[in-house]
């Protein structure tokens, strides 16, 4: 009755609605008529007015507007706008797949959208999207992007990290930035009559040669640590430490060569340095107290409201504007303005997620396309040019890398984090890039330089993976030889997403691992990936804190070390085989993955770990887990040596009450099974017969957990969900064959 009685209102108010648009209409007809009667009396001008019939120029007509609407520089900026960002997310979509930083691709494919390919092989769609003239705006707007990106850069940057730094952090940042910018600067001699532009002096050509040698990639760095897992490693440590100090420094190096090049002269440097120290003291000293206060005002906040935000941009703006009225560039106030955010880990969350998306996904694409279209690979067109490129590359390589790892290596540490620091410091990306194009802005670098120096700091980003994999390889391969002469740890991985899991996983590989008194003592490690690769490093480090909180609890309690592997990715399924596989556990442990749909406990992702991990697996699922005292186990119907020991292991725990073994071929032990596995405990231990193993005897609930070899499960009870709700907290093995 409501239905009908609404239909009927709403057809008769679209009813009325048409008669009276269509009485008013016809009454501005007639309006029209006299007013073209009045027009046609006072002027001799013809007026075309519309009208249903199609004049012969008609189609000309629409065909120029449409062409007027394309090349309207709003229409431009769009298209502008949308080729890039799916080109970009294309490019660098695929360089994550094959373990390269996403930076590469999006360079790459500014590159391809430029005149080096796009412009070279199709000129026509070139000059359609980038017709000349229109590059002004898109210029604008990367800029804007890089403000907001330098910005996060500057929040990533912890001060109280540089204040406690050690003497080796400092040798070794301070080393890859000295010995690169002097071979910078040599390299410049060679380079100067054949590269500098036709009005530039010697001094600045030299001095920005020399720091494009010696930038490192604070945020590429920090990214990869991330992805491989070793942020809290001394590694991690170390690199982090000397990416932040190298960070600093450079910039503050950098903000000096802009002043000496844009004064002209020392004494107009000075004037400008002066102007940026005072600057800097007003941001640190008087700024940042009243933002570290603030911080503590919304420690306790989910959200920062709209006042706050504006507050904060208003604060970024006006420090970018500062930065370039005084003469060193819009970029270092972003900079300097992130540095002084408060550090409060909440508080830096929710200010990163209101900014990064917009940043990285919208604004920085378009830097790496205008950086693009200003790489003219083609002005490399004869073999001298490449040759003048190895020349770039190996003394960029030697300069940044053979000075980090002999200022590592010099400060004692170890020969393979000495090699790894090298190799990281060597890492350039996204910021070359913004250096790089400063001095092409200020004339500084020619178009075939600026090419070269472009794929230098792609090369130097694009080695850094490969590099750390081959240390890493070598190393762990001498390693292995030492380790063949002794007696190796039973080393298990716990794999989990939810937090709690990691707990009850961890007490369950406990239970069923070598005890601490065993010759053969037990390792235990936990990997926890969030499924997704676009996190942020700070929003990183509080799902790493989250989610292993309550895991790393159970390991304090219990009196032993674990060691922590967390990542962000979006290939969860292959992470976690290729963590241990590399890795070479005795045992995965891991959380079932049953789908909302079925009952199939070793569906989705579960199936590929099962058939690619070379190891001993055990999927659990849990039914209100709390502890094994009475366990019952089916005994697999072959030999199977790890099985046997986990018996003898669950045996031997003060804890455990009963375990009862079911053997699906006899009513006894197999004849495999060592007797002297149950030495001492033939208390605790039951036979029954596989006849006795019935939903009824599950349904008692009288055990804690059923252990059950894949293929007995799958005979047994996969896809029967009324047994499935009878069973107890659930362990299901597959041994390595």
């Amino acid at each position: 009755m409501k239905i009908t009685r609404n239909s009927i209102f709403y057809i008769s108010t679209i009813s009325i609605f048409i008669v009276l648009m269509w009485m008013a209409l016809e009454r501005g007809k007639m309006l029209e008529n006299r007013h073209l009667q009045l027009t046609k009396s006072t002027t001799s001008e013809k007026i075309i007015t519309p009208g249903p019939v199609q004049s012969p120029g008609t189609w000309n007509q629409l065909r120029s507007s449409a062409r007027q609407s394309f090349h309207h520089p709003m229409s431009v900026l769009l298209l502008q706008i949308l080729t890039i960002i799916l080109i970009s997310r294309l490019f660098g979509f695929f360089f994550h797949k094959i373990g390269q930083p996403t930076v590469i691709g999006e360079v790459l494919a500014g590159i391809m959208l430029g005149p080096s390919f796009l412009g070279l092989y199709f000129p026509g769609t070139f000059s359609f999207i980038f017709p000349p003239g229109s590059l002004d705006t898109l210029q604008f707007l990367s800029q804007i992007g890089l403000i907001l990106f330098m910005f996060i850069i500057g929040m990533e940057l912890d001060l109280k990290l540089l204040k406690n730094t050690a003497g080796t952090a400092v040798l070794v940042s301070h080393s890859s930035i000295i010995f690169p910018y002097l071979l910078g600067v040599i390299l410049s001699l060679y380079l100067f009559a054949d590269y500098a532009p036709a009005n530039t002096g010697f001094l600045p050509f030299a001095l920005f040669m020399g720091i494009s040698m010696c930038i490192t990639a604070f945020p590429v760095l920090a990214r990869i640590l991330q992805e491989r897992g070793i942020t809290r490693t001394p590694l991690g440590t170390m690199a982090l430490t000397c990416g932040a100090i190298d960070d600093v420094t450079a910039w503050g190096i950098l903000a000096a060569v802009i002043a000496i090049v844009k004064s002209g002269s020392f004494i107009g440097a000075i004037y400008t340095i002066s102007l940026t120290l005072i600057y800097l003291v007003v941001m640190l000293y008087i700024v940042q107290p009243f933002l570290v206060r603030v911080g503590k005002v919304y420690i306790s906040r989910e959200t920062i409201n709209k006042s706050l935000v504006a507050l904060i941009f208003a604060l970024l703006l006006f420090s970018s504007y500062i930065t370039e009225t005084i003469g060193i560039h819009a970029l270092f106030g972003a900079f300097i303005a992130g540095v002084i955010m408060p550090h409060n880990i909440d508080f830096k969350k929710n200010l990163v997620e209101k900014i990064e998306d917009i940043s990285l996904v919208l604004f920085l694409p378009l830097f790496f396309a205008f950086t693009g279209l200003r790489t003219q690979i083609g002005l490399l067109n004869e073999g001298y040019h490449w040759l003048v490129f190895l020349l770039v590359l190996s003394v960029a390589i030697v300069g940044k890398f053979g000075g980090g790892m002999l200022a590592a290596r010099y400060g004692g540490l170890s020969w393979k984090i000495s090699l790894s620091v090298g190799v990281l410091m060597n890492t350039r990306g996204l910021i070359e890039l913004v250096v790089l194009n400063i001095g092409y802005e200020l004339g500084i670098l020619s178009p075939q330089i600026f090419a070269i120096l472009v794929l230098m700091a792609l090369v130097t980003t694009f080695m850094t993976n490969p590099s750390l994999q081959l240390i890493d390889h070598f190393f762990r391969k001498n390693a292995q030889a030492v380790a063949d002469k002794l007696l190796l740890p039973f080393r298990v991985l716990i794999s989990f997403g939810p937090p709690a899991m990691g707990s009850t996983l961890l007490k369950i590989a406990r239970q069923i691992s070598p005890p601490v008194n065993d010759i053969q003592h037990s390792q235990y490690s936990a990997i926890h990936l969030t499924p997704s690769s676009e996190v942020h490093p700070a929003q990183a480090l509080i799902f790493e804190e989250e989610g292993f909180a309550p895991i790393r609890k159970s390991a304090e309690q219990g009196g032993i070390m674990i060691n922590t592997i967390y990542k962000a990715t979006d290939d969860v399924q292959n992470e976690i085989i290729r963590t241990t596989n590399k890795g070479q556990y005795d045992l995965l442990l891991l959380g079932s993955a049953r789908s909302v749909f079925t009952e199939n406990y070793l569906g989705g992702k579960i199936k590929r770990v099962l058939n690619d991990c070379h190891c001993n697996i055990g999927i659990f699922v849990d039914k209100y887990y709390i502890d094994s005292a009475r366990v019952i186990v089916l005994l697999p119907g072959t030999a199977d040596p790890f099985a046997f020991r986990m018996i003898s292991n669950l045996l031997t725990r003060d804890k455990t009450q009963l375990v009862t073994l079911v053997n699906t071929r006899d009513t006894g032990l197999p004849p495999e099974f060592p007797s002297g596995l149950v030495s001492g405990t033939e208390t605790k231990l039951v036979l029954k017969p596989f006849a006795s193993l019935s939903e009824e005897l599950l349904h008692e609930k009288a055990y804690d957990l059923l252990i059950i070899p894949v293929e007995e499960w799958k005979t047994l009870f996969s896809g029967k969900v009324k047994n499935l709700e009878a069973l107890p907290s659930i362990l299901i093995l597959k041994t390595a064959g």
